[in-house]
Formats: C-alpha cells, structure tokens, sequence
C-alpha cells in the first residue's frame, strides 16, 4: 500500500534540516553566552534576603526577586517546556486558548503554596522534604527536562522510549488526561512546584515554621508565589503569542533552554541526594581544612558567606569536644542563607544581619558535609572529625 502523502509529510516536518541544526546551535551560543555575561557581571539580584519581622510587601519583592534569578531555575525550565511542547501541539488553537493551560498552572502553583504554606506554618517539619529526597526530585526533574528539551529540538528521536511510560492498562486514561484534560493536569503540575528546590522557597518554609501560625504561613506563601507570576505569566505570554518563524525559532531557543536548565540543576541534585553532602569538590586542589580555634572548653569554627562560597568550607575539628560554630551570611548570595547539614542533625535559615551561632558535639569520627538547600555551594565543604590527640 502507498504512503499517505499526508503522513510522509508529517514525517518530513518531524526531520531538523541543516538550517534547523544551524539554529539549534545558535540557541545554545546565545545561552551560553548570556550566563557567561550574567555570571561575570553578577547582574542577578541577590540582596533580597529573608529576615524575621518581614512584611508581606517584602516577600513580593522577593517573590519577584527569585522570579528573575537562579532559584526557581526548575520552575521556569518545566514552565517553558510546558508551554513550548503544547504550542507546538496545539496549532489549530487561538493564542488565547494556548494561553490557559499557563493560567492554571500558575493558578495552581499559587494555590498550592498558600495551602501548604498554612500547613508547614500550622503543622511543622512534617511537609518539609529531606535533603536527599530533594535531591532526588531535583535529579528527576532534571532528567525530564533534558529529555523533553531534546524532543522539542527533534535531536535524538529515539530517546523518547526513555521517558517513564505508565503501565498498559492507564495508558489509555493518561493520554486522554493529558490530551482533554489539559487545564486539571496543568494546574497539578503548577502545584507541583511546591516540592521543588528553591533557596528563596525554602528559606520562606522555615521562616514560617518558626512562625508556628497558618495564617501566617499562607499569606507569606501567598505574598511569594503572588511575586514570582509577572515573569511566570510572561514566558507563557509570549510562548503562546508566538506564530510563523518567531515560533519556530522560540521553540528551538525554548528546548535549548530546557537542556541547559537540566544540566545546571542535575549537579546540584547529585550533592543533595549524596546524604550527606560531602561530594568531592570540582577542583583539582583540595582546599586545606582549617583547624577550629580551641578556647577553654570548646572549639570555635568562624565561617563567611560570599556569594556562592564558603570561607573556609572545611574544618577539623576534634572528637567529643563542643563546637561553636559561627557564621556570617551578611555577603551570601541565593541559596546560601540556608544551612543543612544532615549528619549533624542542622537545618537553618542564617541570619543576614548578624552572626548566627550553631553548637554540636561531634561523637563520632569521620566526614559531615554541609551545604544550602539545593547543593549549589562550595562543592566538598564538610567537617572532618578526628580522634582527640590528633586534632
């Protein structure tokens, strides 16, 4: 029997041309090129940190704030693969009702943070997820979205068998929600977005669990999530508007885009998900720790946050002995507000205008990492703890 020629077009267009891979590998120069010179000029804001008394105006600014910057990375990239794959998908449509499915997800995701906000504030650390599971969630949603990334660039077709498919017998009802239902699913994945590592996110999260109250939680969350739609809103504005050439080209910019977010955020959950943090770092030099000042009783450890950076990251420190660790988070950049270290049994939101002061006593030996809440720091920062007489 004949081919369609319908069909063997529609096979065609799912082809990239020379041209197609000639743009593909300009998205990724520009990207590449635009992290260059934000990283370089530092041009993200970062200054907008969480304090205790904080008004509600101020979380806006710092929804806005994390809107803008690395910290919703995941959010945005799932957002523009949302918004990329059912633009593609959907060209029969007007660009208002490509717009929706966008709509619920931000519908969704100010929901769910509302909601689960007044939870955290009302029931504690109970809805708060672990270090290593966040890392876990950070790994598989970067993995989607590389994936994803990849079938909207047309570049390696036959990874799509990659992608988690459901068993035979929901096949069927998982399509037809996908495909009809696509405002309920949309809103799902905006609520979503709660779980997801966030610096801004979850030092709000513990800021509101300190607070103990669930108004208190929801309309912090509120203020947030309520901060971070004007960006969120014009990405999908723009992915639905788009037709002819510009949509083409945005599709490719988008799937680039997607590639890069996942490969950023992949590394950041591999520190998470280590457990305890202590990854080896990406230098060739190891820094060399430093020795905690030992003052009557007690062993002193003075660290400083700059920017992405611990300094020092590493610290010796002796077996059995109080250790008072002091930290100044008044430079820290991001993520770096929020200190967890899991073996040590510490999770802290810094403060930014004064020195925040931990104790523990180390009883046993060995290595115990310590990062932010999404592994985006000093790679390796941890303390090693020896026997005493070797300190």
């Amino acid at each position: 029997m004949d081919q369609n020629p319908a069909d063997r077009d529609s096979k065609l267009s799912d082809k990239n041309s020379p041209r197609d891979y000639v743009e593909i590998g300009a998205a990724f120069v520009i990207l590449f090129g635009i992290l260059f010179v934000v990283n370089q000029l530092d041009f993200l804001p970062q200054r907008f940190a969480v304090s205790d008394g904080m008004s509600y105006g101020l979380v806006f600014v710092i929804g806005m704030v994390a809107s803008i910057s690395t910290c919703i990375a995941v959010t945005g990239g799932l957002l523009v693969a949302v918004a990329a794959k059912y633009n593609e998908a959907s060209g029969n449509l007007t660009s208002v009702q490509r717009l929706k499915p966008h709509i619920y997800f931000n519908v969704g995701r100010v929901m769910s943070y509302t909601l689960l906000g007044g939870a955290i504030g009302a029931l504690g650390s109970a809805l708060t997820l672990s270090p290593a599971i966040n890392g876990m969630v950070t790994i598989a949603a970067s993995a989607v979205m590389i994936l994803l990334g990849l079938q909207m660039l047309k570049v390696f077709p036959s990874l799509a068998r990659f992608v988690p498919t459901m068993p035979k017998a929901f096949s069927h009802r998982i399509h037809d929600f996908a495909e009809n239902d696509t405002k309920r699913s949309a809103f799902v994945l905006g609520a979503a977005t709660f779980f997801l590592p966030c610096g801004f996110t979850q030092a709000l999260q513990l800021y509101v669990l300190a607070k103990g109250s669930f108004a208190t939680g929801a309309l912090t969350m509120l203020a947030f999530s309520l901060g971070t739609l004007p960006a969120l809103l014009s990405l999908s504005a723009v992915s639905s508007f788009a037709t002819g050439a510009f949509q083409s080209r945005f599709l490719k910019l988008a799937g680039a885009a997607v590639i890069v977010l996942g490969i950023l955020n992949i590394q950041y959950g591999l520190v998470l998900a280590s457990g305890d943090m202590s990854s080896p770092p990406v230098a060739a030099n190891e820094p060399v720790p430093q020795a905690a000042e030992q003052v009557g009783a007690k062993q002193i450890a003075v660290m400083r946050i700059v920017g992405y950076e611990y300094v020092p990251s590493r610290f010796t420190v002796t077996q059995g002995v109080p250790v008072e660790w002091r930290i100044d988070a008044s430079e820290g950049a991001g993520c770096g507000r929020i200190l967890i270290a899991p073996k040590l049994g510490v999770r802290r939101l810094l403060s930014s205008n004064s020195t925040t002061t931990i104790t523990f006593v180390p009883q046993e030996t060995g290595d115990f990492g310590f990062n932010c809440g999404m592994g985006m720091m000093t790679p390796g920062s941890k303390f090693t703890v020896v026997p005493q007489g070797r300190g």
